[in-house]
């Protein structure tokens, strides 16, 4: 203490200064270096799970950071180890139910109380589904059903109404928007996909994205957009060789038919030469009818009778054999001895089938057939050297740069020749079919070039890397620059003020009390009691207050 005792106030008020501003730098410094960086742990957490969660981290000692929107932040590295913890706690539980609505029984409940929590439990099922989409927040669903009725001709069809809100910058392309229609319609029985409307959070209805455009779906536009997109690049690659990069555009539009059509047609041709035709079938019938009944012979009864039915002789061996034409079975009546008598008429039919020429073909047209492609192709005027063209030579007459003399380019149009090749080269490109009833259109023009300033590329400084050694640098020399202006400013003139005060010696304090004791004694210069007077006048220069106590001390002794 007999150091700091002898500091003037201001020594003191320095160097007290200067040592809180240090041990403020090292607490700081150490505070700022133990803190932890803070990772989302949960984002747009309800009121309810907030708590819930802000409390199971307050049990487990764990510190949180919350900001607006519901976000809650823990340390980084235990983001995942927290999130685990939490699940196997059931939180957060979110403001959706599902399914575990009907996993307590209730007992009393009427049928359309039943039927309302089941409404409400596929209705969160399907929230959830939905929200397990990446560019999804959150989402929420309605559902129309109407009440089952026993006729057919009063059932309403059910609908959907699906809310989504989608998160900052993040967008839903058709496919996306079409599945979770389809998801939807999928879930509830007898809903059309047609029935079912999604909406975002900026009112955009984005289901109409999902029908696609004049009855095609999605698939089928991206269908038709590879055949476009795929010509014109075939276009590109066979006339950029030849014009140049960047020198052509081309533009394709496809007539695509989706319709599957099943058409089957049976022709039947007539027979050519008789002679070679097939016969199928052939049928002969004969018939024998006997002749009108005249009287015959001596003019009395016996001729007036008719004749009896003739008889076949049955296993008689001395008949003898019936020549054809004979009566009996098979054959025709044998004449009557009678020349008058009348004859048997005998009828033949014979029906003869042939084959016919049949030609049957079934033809099953394949979906999205080609009916027609249209292409517009239009080319840049090419560079030459200005003597060449047709407007520099009428104008300088026939005359010629000089050899040492560099020639200036200029745009010239393509002649008709070359723009015929191009319109050759282009149609054999894009499968041309005159048949089908393509066009394509090949068109010589300036193209408008603006100017546009060069993209200076990004520094150093806004490379997220470099600015994070910037950040991290910084805290360093922040923390060094403290400390020097602490220590040089402060500390240093402090304890060199301690350094430069001197102790008094006891030969100065004998010296000074004998030049006190005969005041009229004079100390010749250079000898030993000069030095000594000398460096008591320091002493009293630099530290009068110890001279003051010893003075004191003195006047003390002496009136005692």
């Amino acid at each position: 203490m007999g150091i700091f005792s002898r500091l003037s106030p201001r020594s003191l008020a320095l160097l007290a200064l200067g040592s809180a501003a240090m041990i403020a730098i090292i607490v700081t410094a150490w505070m700022w270096s133990a803190t932890p960086n803070y990772g989302v742990l949960f984002t747009n957490v309800s009121d309810r799970d907030g708590g819930d969660i802000i409390a199971q981290l307050a049990q487990m000692n764990v510190p949180y950071r919350t900001t607006e929107g519901g976000t809650i932040m823990v340390p980084e590295d235990k983001v995942n180890e927290i999130r685990l913890k939490l699940a196997s706690q059931g939180l957060p539980k979110g403001s959706v139910v599902g399914f575990e609505l009907l996993d307590a029984p209730k007992f009393g409940l009427t049928q359309f109380q039943e039927q309302v929590d089941y409404q409400r439990a596929l209705e969160g099922e399907l929230a959830r589904s939905i929200q397990s989409l990446s560019p999804v927040s959150a989402a929420r669903v309605h559902l129309a059903i109407p009440k089952t009725s026993g006729f057919l001709r009063d059932r309403d069809p059910p609908t959907a109404s699906v809310l989504l809100q989608l998160r900052g910058g993040d967008a839903l392309d058709r496919a996306q928007i079409a599945g979770i229609v389809h998801l939807v319609a999928s879930s509830v029985p007898d809903l059309n996909p047609k029935n079912v409307s999604v909406v975002d959070q900026y009112g955009n209805l984005l289901s109409t994205q999902a029908q696609g455009v004049n009855g095609l779906d999605p698939t089928q536009l991206d269908y038709v957009s590879q055949i476009e997109a795929a010509t014109s690049k075939r276009i590109l690659d066979i006339l950029e060789p030849i014009v140049g990069p960047g020198n052509v555009r081309a533009q394709v539009t496809a007539d695509v038919d989706f319709s599957n059509v099943d058409t089957m047609d049976e022709t039947y041709a007539p027979n050519g030469n008789p002679s070679n035709a097939t016969i199928r079938s052939q049928t002969t019938e004969s018939s024998v009818e006997p002749g009108p009944a005249t009287p015959q012979g001596i003019p009395g009864a016996l001729s007036n009778q008719p004749p009896a039915p003739p008889q076949a002789p049955i296993n008689n061996p001395a008949s003898p054999p019936q020549q054809p034409g004979a009566g009996g079975p098979g054959g025709a009546a044998a004449p009557a001895a009678n020349p008058g008598a009348p004859q048997p008429s005998v009828h033949k039919q014979q029906t003869t089938n042939y084959e016919v020429n049949r030609d049957v073909r079934r033809v099953h047209d394949g979906v999205g057939r080609i009916l027609r492609l249209t292409a517009a192709v239009v080319i840049n005027d090419h560079m030459a050297p200005e003597s060449l063209s047709p407007s520099a030579k009428g104008k300088g007459k026939g005359k010629t740069a000089p050899a040492n003399q560099s020639l200036r380019t200029i745009t010239v149009p393509w002649s008709a020749g070359d723009m015929q090749k191009f319109q050759a080269l282009a149609e054999q490109a894009m499968g041309y079919n005159s048949q089908r009833g393509d066009k394509i259109n090949v068109v010589n023009v300036a193209f408008q070039q603006p100017e546009m300033e060069p993209i200076a590329p990004p520094s150093m400084l806004q490379r997220p890397d470099v600015l994070n050694i910037v950040k991290e640098g910084g805290k360093a020399l922040l923390f060094l620059a403290l400390t020097g202006i602490v220590v040089f400013g402060v500390l240093r003139p402090a304890l060199k003020m301690i350094a430069e005060t001197p102790t008094p010696a006891p030969a100065a304090l004998e010296a000074a009390s004998a030049m006190t004791a005969e005041p009229a004694a004079l100390a010749a210069p250079g000898s030993h009691t000069a030095t000594t007077l000398e460096g008591l006048r320091q002493i009293a220069r630099s530290d009068p207050a110890a001279v003051a106590n010893v003075v004191k001390s003195w006047v003390g002794d002496n009136n005692k």
